[in-house]
């Protein structure tokens, strides 16, 4: 067979998060065009085609899926259509860029793997941080041993209501489970727990539990939950959507026999605190933040590099998720 040297890619889901965290990045790579664009509304379809220079667009998703100019489909719908459209492409033998989180459970997530595992297309999903400057300099300090021996980590997302975390919806569908999977904590929280396990290896147990809003009983506005590795490490983390704008806060901390590593998961700054006293390493995010793992991406469909993260890996957070929300 034929290596492909350049992949011919289609959006499902031109919305908010492919306006500019990952949309132009499919135009920026050197060996990657993106050919069409697809969306429920037509018009606004046809909108984001005009401003990026798209081709094609279509309110049909079918009309990518089955487009035989397209080699890739990059999935950025609401998570309540991701099993759908990734069963629909991988039988069409589309290799698929996932967002995360990457099905409304566990359970959707599981049948993408299978679906998978019979196609000759390959998958990955969308947990980007893993390629950001900030992150990969905090796995080399803790491969370097930098710190010492990895101990715990710990994790506080605190944010009001209306937070900068979150891009605005006309319809705010991250509050209706049926479309998010869990409000707030599954849009944010995979971003947090897939670091922790690229970081520290697999999960040994979890346990959590969740307090959820009066009156959306299975939509959470605060998770507290723990972690416990396989290599010996532990977790605690908390997240909370309902915080006053005082109590605002995003770090984590990871500590070590010799030290600790403290990071905001959307700030570009990494401290470094040691006997010798604190060292901070500052980085600039990519204008199109999901840059660096799309090429990635686009390199594993190539067959120039390794999966940068796999359905299995994105399988393991789903798990993870509805573990520390107590379900």
């Amino acid at each position: 067979m034929t290596r492909m040297e350049k992949v011919r890619w289609g959006i499902i889901g031109c919305g908010d998060v492919a306006e500019v965290k990952s949309g132009p990045a499919f135009q920026q790579l050197d060996n990657s065009m993106l050919v069409a664009v697809m969306r429920r509304n037509g018009d606004k379809a046809k909108d984001f085609a005009k401003r990026h220079k798209v081709s094609l667009w279509s309110n049909d998703a079918d009309e990518l899926i089955y487009h035989t100019d397209i080699d890739a489909l990059y999935i950025a719908t609401p998570p309540s259509t991701h099993l759908e459209y990734a069963l629909r492409a991988l039988e069409a033998n589309k290799n698929v860029y996932l967002e995360k989180p990457m099905a409304l459970t566990s359970e959707e997530a599981s049948q993408i793997c299978k679906a998978a595992e019979q196609s000759d297309a390959k998958i990955a999903v969308a947990h980007y941080r893993r390629r950001l400057p900030a992150f990969l300099k905090v796995k080399q300090l803790i491969e370097a041993n930098v710190i010492g021996t990895v101990q715990f980590a710990d994790i506080q997302i605190l944010q009001p209501p209306k937070t900068d975390m979150i891009a605005d919806t006309d319809d705010n569908w991250r509050l209706r489970p049926e479309i998010s999977g869990g409000g707030y904590f599954y849009d944010i929280a995979p971003h947090q727990i897939d670091l922790m396990y690229h970081f520290f290896g697999d999960f040994a147990e979890i346990k959590g539990c969740a307090t959820a809003y009066p009156d959306r009983s299975s939509v959470a506005h605060t998770v507290n939950g723990v972690i416990a590795f396989k290599s010996g490490i532990q977790f605690r983390g908390i997240w909370n959507f309902s915080a006053v704008e005082a109590n605002k806060k995003d770090e984590c901390t990871i500590y070590g026999t010799e030290g600790k590593i403290v990071f905001s998961f959307y700030g570009e700054a990494v401290q470094l605190f040691t006997n010798d006293g604190m060292e901070e390493f500052t980085f600039q995010n990519p204008k199109h933040i999901q840059q660096p793992m799309i090429a990635s991406v686009n390199d594993y469909f190539l067959g120039k590099g390794s999966n940068p993260c796999s359905a299995e890996e994105g399988l393991v957070v789903m798990r993870a998720l509805q573990q520390l929300k107590g379900g």
